[in-house]
């Protein structure tokens, strides 16, 4: 049976924005892995009155009904109540569930003395499954009424993970059967509407497994998804589409399942035995970071400079002065010059040179907006791709700084650069 399942967030503060709504999308993918379809996501506040509407109306459209918040000790909180009273169930005091609120405050907060309203936590719905809350006091629980199924969880995102893995999603198990999973390609030189043009017939004919693409930032992914009795069964049925992909897509798949894109050139750089070094302009470092992001990067990332000026090109990065005076900070010749500096000061294998005009506007020199020149160096070879970018600055750096990961990937596969 295909369940739909609608999620209800609770709290004035998700309303007012002074919280984003980060439960839902939590119970949204946890929920697609048992192939369970949201078809809607409602938001309502600390409004007993208002929160019965939502549950009216969703109880019409849905079978399974997943609310987020209002579970705590205060007045405001009234989750449980509200939804008790909607589907004629009683609240019982659960004495189990008050010495767990005990024990949370003596063992984790060393506390002895409980205000009394904390133990409105332990009053629960009749009849209803309990969900341990592991990282706090406020219990979740689920209840079938009517044909639905009702399960409330606590709003503390931390509290709502950590109760989605060990209580909701067990729950659910049980009724969904297959689960539902996935595999993701990740492309970087192709966007979506022109990965779509080449995989259009695959992704109309498939039906178990899917395909579909996500335009990600200068980045696109497509997600391979299967609905199987085990992980090994959803592969073999994944295995066809993803070799069907992969050779229709080349070396503009950057991996499989990988986190990012600098991931997978870290994992290059160990695996091949190479050192990276990078000397940054207009990206004022973003390559850095995005390379040190990753655990274990200093293996194998021996450092950057953000050569910002054009005196910092020539004494952090060994530019010579006549090479920035005769062609230009932004230019092919002081993007080599940058790789090669730095790849000889700092010992590394590769170097790589980033240098442009991020913006606004154009620069004195009449470079245009989004002009940027990346070079990587080697012990005997130069490259550089020059590329004319658009959108505003923060994009501009983060896809220079995306072009010269993927230089430095396929540089290290072999692949054209």
């Amino acid at each position: 049976m295909s369940y739909i399942a609608e999620i209800i967030g609770v709290g004035t503060e998700l309303l007012l924005g002074n919280i984003v709504n980060t439960d839902a999308r939590d119970v949204s993918q946890a929920l697609s892995r048992l192939g369970i379809n949201v078809y809607f996501h409602t938001v309502v506040g600390d409004n007993p009155e208002r929160l019965k509407q939502a549950v009216a109306v969703a109880r019409e459209r849905a079978d399974i009904i997943i609310t987020t918040g209002g579970l705590g000790p205060t007045y405001d909180d009234l989750t449980k109540q509200t939804l008790a009273e909607a589907f004629g169930k009683k609240l019982l005091f659960d004495e189990a569930e008050a010495e767990k609120i005990r024990g949370f405050f003596r063992d984790r907060l060393g506390r002895l003395e409980i205000t009394e309203n904390n133990f409105r936590q332990a009053m629960l719905p009749e009849g209803c499954v309990v969900f341990d809350n592991g990282c706090g006091t406020a219990p979740g629980c689920a209840f079938e009424a009517d044909g639905k199924h009702v399960l409330m969880l606590p709003g503390p995102p931390r509290e709502c993970r950590a109760m989605i893995e060990s209580g909701m999603l067990p729950y659910l198990k049980k009724l969904a059967g297959d689960e539902i999973f996935s595999h993701n390609i990740h492309v970087f030189g192709l966007g979506e509407s022109a990965v779509e043009a080449r995989l259009h017939e695959l992704m109309e004919t498939s039906s178990n497994p899917t395909l579909a693409p996500y335009a990600k930032d200068y980045e696109t992914m497509l997600r391979v998804t299967a609905r199987a009795g085990s992980q090994r069964a959803a592969d073999e049925l994944m295995r066809p589409v993803l070799e069907r992909v992969t050779a229709a897509l080349g070396d503009l798949v950057y991996g499989v399942d990988t986190d990012s894109l600098e991931n997978t050139v870290i994992t290059l750089l160990r695996e091949r035995g190479h050192t990276l070094a990078a000397a940054e302009s207009c990206t004022g470092g973003l390559l850095a970071k995005r390379l040190t992001d990753i655990p274990g990067a200093s293996r194998v990332f021996l450092g950057g400079v953000t050569a910002y000026t054009n005196e910092a090109k020539t004494k952090l990065a060994g530019v010579p002065r006549e090479t920035v005076e005769a062609y230009g900070a932004v230019s092919r010749e002081t993007a080599e010059a940058l790789a090669q500096g730095v790849r000889e000061k700092l010992g590394a294998s590769l170097g790589i040179g980033i240098t442009g005009v991020a913006g606004p506007g154009d620069d004195e020199f009449g470079n245009p907006e989004g002009r940027i020149f990346i070079t990587l160096a080697s012990g005997d070879a130069l490259v550089t791709r020059s590329l004319d970018l658009y959108y505003d600055r923060e994009r501009i750096r983060l896809a220079a700084a995306s072009h010269a990961l993927d230089m430095a990937r396929r540089y290290l596969t072999g692949a054209p650069l």
